[in-house]
């Protein structure tokens, strides 16, 4: 075959196959459009009905395993927490195969630990309920731990005997409703724990020698530090700074800061009180540095020795820990937090008349224009959301253990399931009308009291 019959045999090749498709496209006009067919808000998307079904499987499927690692998962934590500070030992008591009083269900409570009523058998709240049960006996906190029923806390048994302890991320940012008794009900994922002192919960450890040698003190200086947050607080930079006060050498002014809320952070762009990072990055730090859970952490900023000693010296910057069980959970867990809403006040918690006159003052063109700042519906900045200390009128302190040294404008939804202990991240105001009273005198807003009083009873309406 010469090669001028080749080109022509080529080239009906072409033509044939090019007449095929113009033809099947021709005989299939609805099918055709029907992959571009304009939605009702006149933009154009593809119609892929399977697609979208699996992404809904996928999103449903993702808060389940989110929820269930936000709620009971330790990361391997125990190692840390039962092993070397033996933290089970004194919650046990001697009477239960530990050492000392034990930990009461009484003393829990106070304490701020929850318990989660699913998990209490009909049986046993029929015993709570009559008074049957003694709340100072330890073996009644042991058997709460066999149960499950301590929310953030997971007991680890042989035999019948506890052995070791762990933490979950819902210790800190889960509460219940109180439904059944003070400190017993159903849960709340993502409020934040007010009444938990973190703080006195690890005091009560026999072992505080890691801490000791990490911050270079004595245990009963740990003791010192941690019995100083109080409720509701705890401090995450103080392994990496080892700055436990504000006012060195008085050491009066705890440098703890308030446990922040983990809902409704959907759009938000960091998280925290000085704004690390996103939700994914404070996951990966919390579950690695502060829960001490296995996984892997990234974060060379740490390096800095100058800001960051205790931390540069340990190489918290990059971890690396075999097996990681922790990274594999960091999407499900993140995909779960974002999914949970800030919670909506009941209508007889604010004036609505008050709070309709505050949100015009509230507004970016209002006379108070926190809008500017807190930005509807996210109430927070879409984008940097960060600010220096002198714009927002406070000390320095806290941002600079950070490494941008800024404050993150705080989205202000569902603000009022966590009044207590104060605004700000220290919790130096008080009342909503102590914030409103510092930014009338720093931004000159010149409001009047009836005014002030309208925007408070607007950030309770959020």
């Amino acid at each position: 075959m010469t090669a001028g019959i080749r080109l022509r045999s080529l080239l009906s090749c072409i033509l044939v196959i090019g007449s095929f498709v113009i033809v099947t496209v021709l005989q299939q006009p609805e099918k055709a459009r029907a992959q571009t067919q304009p939605n009702s808000d006149g933009l154009i998307r593809p119609l892929a009905k399977g697609l979208d079904q699996a992404i809904v499987e996928s999103a449903v499927q993702s808060i389940e395993k989110g929820r269930e690692t936000f709620r009971y998962d330790t990361f391997g934590d125990e190692a840390f927490w039962g092993d070397t500070l033996n933290l089970d030992a004194t919650i046990a008591g001697a009477a239960n195969g530990g050492i000392g009083p034990g930990l009461s269900p009484r003393t829990a409570l106070n304490l701020g630990l929850k318990v989660d009523v699913s998990a209490l058998p009909a049986a046993l709240q029929d015993q709570l309920l009559a008074g049957s049960v003694n709340l100072g006996d330890p073996a009644v906190t042991v058997a709460l731990l066999q149960l499950n029923a301590v929310v953030g806390v997971k007991g680890f048994f042989s035999s019948g005997v506890l052995t070791s302890v762990g933490i979950q991320c819902a210790l800190c940012h889960s509460t219940v409703n109180d439904s059944f008794a003070p400190g017993i009900g159903s849960r709340l994922d993502g409020w934040a724990n007010r009444d938990l002192n973190v703080g006195a919960i690890m005091a009560f450890a026999p072992d505080l020698s890691a801490f000791a040698t990490l911050l270079g003190t004595t245990q009963d200086g740990v003791r010192q530090v941690l019995n100083s947050w109080g409720p509701g607080k705890f401090d995450a930079e103080l392994v990496l700074d080892g700055k436990a006060f504000q006012d060195p050498p008085a050491n009066t002014k705890s440098a703890a800061t308030l446990i922040p809320p983990a809902f409704g952070l959907a759009g938000v762009n960091l998280h925290t009180w000085t704004g690390w990072g996103s939700v994914t990055h404070w996951n990966a730090f919390v579950s690695n540095l502060e829960m001490h859970g296995k996984g892997t952490f990234f974060d060379p900023r740490l390096d800095n020795a100058a800001q960051f000693p205790i931390a540069a010296a340990n190489g918290f910057g990059n971890v690396r820990t075999t097996p990681d069980l922790i990274t594999r959970k960091l999407a499900d867990l993140h995909f779960y937090q974002l999914a949970i809403p800030a919670p909506a006040p009941s209508n007889a918690s604010f004036s609505a008349a008050s709070a309709a006159r505050g949100r015009k003052l509230f507004a970016a063109d209002g006379k108070a224009a926190c809008a500017t700042c807190h930005v509807p519906p996210l109430f927070t900045e879409p984008g940097w959301n960060m600010h220096t200390p002198a714009e927002i009128g406070i000390d320095s302190f806290q941002a600079d253990r950070a490494p941008d040294h800024r404050y993150r404008t705080s989205p202000l939804k569902g603000l009022w399931t966590h009044t207590k202990g104060g605004f700000y991240h220290d919790g130096r105001f008080a009342t909503l009308l102590d914030v409103v009273n510092h930014y009338n005198a720093v931004k000159t807003l010149g409001l009047t009291e009836a005014e002030k009083q309208d925007l408070v009873e607007y950030l309770k309406s959020l």
